[in-house]
């Protein structure tokens, strides 16, 4: 009788092992070119050998129990291979390898392509709008000489030798009240022109500021995941921001500043078409004060959205205002309109020629949106077959510190699914009855919780992608800087649960 896969009812390993090995091995045998056969493919030339490597496999890898990871990591592998060893289009490749994973995780074709559809449209539902702004207005403060001006003042206060404490900084003043990918945007023509004007490589002026972020991101409220969480666990919203504040401090120096201080290792080559970082003559550049002011219009708007969602009700006519306002579209939407008046009218052009030229600024993401939407699809396919209701049987049964086990359900749930904000809520949703027990801090849950869902970021988080084209790296380079400091934040954020026990 054929081995049903956990929560995959009526699915057997073996018809998961035909499907899977069979899909991929199709596509390596359709798509590896002669030319890199000898570097990427040496299998196909030794097919005793693959034969081998399948059996052992077979063999020793596909118990019924472990199934499904297996097959996300298998999955993760080829992604690798195709893209590093085939250097096909992340696009392509992400699509392949989602339904590769779907058919072999035993969705049906159908269910397999409407999560892939699901995935894409979920993901650049609402990303593409603010991507789409962010880039627009990038280039504009870029074009304008806006970011120019904020990267020579930082550089004048600060100084060269600790221009990575003003990213830090930078980075805890608008990653408090923004979401991630809307702060990620807005600092990136600041990055492109700090290191340009002091002669960094990218990456070392870079991971300060990404790392302030993340930590936002996934460790203080108003952010969605850590909201959510504090009511999951019945946490003081309050009490989770000092706490957050103070583990934030250490985790971005140790994993923005003093890892950061390692990139001198990664060569980079900046993408110019990105943001171009003009010269300007004194008289041509905006005042410092605009160039703040249209920078952070997005910033303001959020942080008086979030000030309204913390002390106002639901149903206030302020807050609902403050609200609206708040939205990331509608926040980057007014920003874009104060940068076309207050720094296109400093720079001489009339209206009609800065509305033709946003479409130039646009350009460059078109590429990277396509492959964040497959890097939803992928996710998609994860959550869709019912891998994170099978990781959550396994990890029910794990006898830990509850700081610790929801670290851990957080991290294994980000790693297989790719999703920060479903790690944390899943992981939260199934850590939950242990706040009951009175044995453990909730504030404290809720940062393990949080510092749990930013480990290990890689090839199925739309967040590794966004890093790696923006900043025109290779997949390995991404590995070695984005993926180690997003593991750093987690541990280092652990660590600082862990030791705040002790004394609380």
């Amino acid at each position: 009788m054929a081995t049903s896969i956990g929560p995959f009812g009526g699915f057997t390993f073996k018809w998961a092992v035909f499907v899977f090995t069979g899909f991929q091995l199709s596509i390596f045998s359709l798509l590896f070119a002669p030319q890199n056969v000898s570097k990427a493919f040496l299998l196909r030339k030794q097919p005793d050998l693959l034969l081998k490597w399948v059996s052992v496999v077979i063999q020793i890898g596909f118990s019924h129990l472990l199934m499904p990871l297996i097959i996300i990591l298998i999955g993760i592998v080829v992604l690798l291979l195709l893209i590093i060893g085939l250097r096909m289009n992340a696009f392509l490749a992400l699509l392949l390898v989602a339904l590769g994973v779907g058919l072999s995780m035993g969705m049906s074709t159908a269910d397999t392509l409407a999560a892939i559809q699901k995935g894409v449209g979920g993901t650049l539902g609402t990303l593409a709008l603010i991507m789409g702004l962010g880039a627009i207005l990038g280039g504009l403060i870029a074009e304008s000489g806006a970011a120019q001006v904020i990267s020579r003042r930082l550089t004048d206060v600060f100084g060269i030798k600790n221009i990575t404490w003003a990213m830090v900084l930078t980075g805890f003043i608008i990653g408090i009240p923004m979401f991630y990918n809307v702060a990620f945007l807005m600092v990136l023509p600041i990055i492109f022109a700090m290191a340009k004007e002091t002669q960094q490589p990218i990456l070392v002026v870079a991971l300060p500021i990404i790392a302030s972020l993340s930590v936002m991101h996934g460790f203080l409220p108003p952010h969605p995941a850590p909201t959510a969480i504090v009511d999951f666990y019945n946490a003081n919203m309050q009490l989770t921001l000092i706490y957050g504040l103070v583990i934030a401090i250490p985790t971005v120096i140790v994993a923005g500043v003093l890892f950061g201080k390692t990139m001198h290792r990664i060569p980079t080559v900046v993408n110019e078409k990105l943001f171009k970082i003009n010269t300007h003559s004194a008289s041509q550049l905006p005042s410092f004060g605009i160039s703040v002011l249209v920078s952070l219009i997005p910033v303001l708007l959020m942080g008086l959205g979030a000030v309204g969602m913390l002390f106002l009700p639901k149903e206030n006519l302020l807050n609902q205002v403050l609200q609206f306002l708040g939205d990331p579209v509608i926040s980057l939407l007014a920003s874009v309109f104060a940068a076309v008046f207050l720094l296109g009218k400093k720079s001489g052009k009339r209206f009609a020629v800065l509305m033709d030229g946003l479409g130039e600024h646009v350009k460059p993401i078109a590429m990277i949106l396509l492959i964040l939407g497959a890097g939803g699809a992928f996710k998609e396919v994860l959550v869709s077959s019912g891998t994170s209701d099978y990781i959550v049987g396994l990890m029910k049964g794990l006898t830990l510190s509850p700081l610790i086990m929801a670290w851990s359900v957080a991290a294994v749930l980000r790693i297989a699914l790719g999703s920060a904000t479903v790690a944390a809520l899943t992981a939260a949703g199934i850590m939950q009855p242990l706040i009951g027990t009175g044995n453990v801090n909730p504030e404290l849950m809720v940062l393990a919780t949080g510092a749990g869902s930013l480990t290990c970021s890689q090839v199925n988080d739309t967040g590794f992608w966004l890093f790696k084209e923006y900043f025109n790296l290779t997949i390995w380079q991404t590995l070695r800087s984005w993926t180690v400091m997003e593991t750093i934040v987690s541990l280092v954020g652990l660590g600082g649960c862990l030791l705040m026990d002790i004394f609380i």
